[in-house]
């Protein structure tokens, strides 16, 4: 996807290790000046060898990255001017918060003045005022990583690399840092380009994600695109709770075809991503798009399911049927007053919009 003078530009680009294998494949991507953008996928997707190529600790096999225009294939890391955050925060453990913070900007030789206003100003940025004389072990995870933040960012870089930063973060805190980040970048608007794995990470914090999977990017896109219109059953999966059925399609007629899925039944369904009548699909299907008792009018799809588990989850109940031989759907039902009576062992009707229902790529090996 285009952007308007990217500040960033990634170029037919490729990286192998052995001469063999490619683990980033043909990538092209540009990223926008003041953007927050996710690299998110699976271990060995490529999403990390990626970032580590932007920072120039991996070298590029083919292709060209370019900065705000310039080739960066033959500049070393520490003259590229990006800021980095990493999991285990690298902070000096001899030196106090100040001094951490004051290291980049010395070996910028910068002015002691300058080089004061910019640390009230990173402190003021993670609200980390009056730690100044503490080092890290006196802190706890989230102030460490707060200021391994205020580190990468203190000497105003244009790009700021964070390769799953808040991994070693219990989940409270993870959740509470996802939030400030997003803060500080929405306040400061310095480009970032994140790394992770975790996909509701990504969906919190990010303008846009780009999916690797197998070296290449499957889907570029915001992060509500990214759930509610997936462009293959890889990122369907991958991007929040899905239903899976696998089938083969039977008819196509404009925005709907039909696919007799395995396990028997005729489904209705929107034709995104498929090779036409014969071909094999997957269908991809959200919980919370699927209603328990839904009237006949507007409901196409409707089946008898078979209610087998019932699991209590806060502001709603996760739902477990056996629909058409498949016993692994989820209906995902709200916490509300007028809320379905629901009880295990129990055949319920159970249905959806065909345009909820999404027709994708055939699954792997089939």
């Amino acid at each position: 996807m285009a952007q308007d003078n990217p500040l960033v530009q990634f170029v037919d680009v490729e990286k192998t290790f052995d001469g063999e294998t490619l683990v980033v494949k043909n990538l092209n991507l540009d990223i926008a000046e003041g953007e927050f953008l996710t690299l998110l996928g699976p271990s060995g997707s490529g999403k990390t060898t990626t970032l580590l190529m932007l920072a120039g600790f991996e070298s590029v096999t083919q292709g060209d990255i370019l900065l705000a225009g310039s080739s960066l294939k033959n500049m070393p890391p520490y003259r590229r001017e990006i800021g980095m955050v990493f999991q285990n925060y690298a902070l000096f453990p001899h030196m106090t918060v100040e001094e951490n913070l004051a290291f980049p900007l010395e070996t910028r030789r910068l002015p002691k003045d300058e080089i004061g206003r910019k640390i009230d100003r990173a402190m003021d940025m993670v609200q980390l005022k009056g730690f100044e004389k503490r080092r890290p072990a006196q802190l706890s995870g989230g102030q460490q990583q707060r200021v391994a933040v205020a580190r990468a960012l203190v000497y105003e870089p244009k790009l700021v690399l964070m390769d799953e930063p808040l991994g070693a973060l219990d989940r409270q805190l993870r959740e509470q840092m996802q939030y400030e980040l997003k803060h500080i970048h929405d306040n400061v608007g310095v480009t970032v380009v994140y790394v992770t794995h975790d996909q509701s990470e990504a969906l919190t914090m990010s303008n846009r994600i780009a999916v690797f999977n197998n070296g290449a990017v499957q889907q570029l896109a915001s992060p509500d695109q990214l759930y509610e219109a997936p462009e293959n059953a890889f990122v369907a999966q991958f991007i929040g709770e899905n239903n899976r059925l696998m089938g083969t399609v039977k008819a196509v007629n404009g925005n709907e075809c039909q696919v007799e899925i395995e396990g028997g039944g005729m489904v209705k369904a929107l034709p995104v991503n498929i090779d036409g009548v014969g071909s094999r699909t997957t269908l991809s299907l959200r919980p919370e798009s699927v209603r328990i008792d839904p009237p006949a009018d507007g409901y196409p799809d409707r089946f008898e399911a078979k209610l087998e588990e019932l699991i209590y989850l806060g502001d709603h109940i996760r739902v477990r049927f056996d629909v058409c031989n498949h016993d692994d759907f989820i209906v995902k039902v709200p916490r509300t007053h007028d809320a379905p009576k629901l009880t295990v062992g129990e055949k319920r009707t159970i249905g959806w919009y065909s345009e909820d229902c999404r027709a994708l790529d055939a699954p792997s090996g089939g």
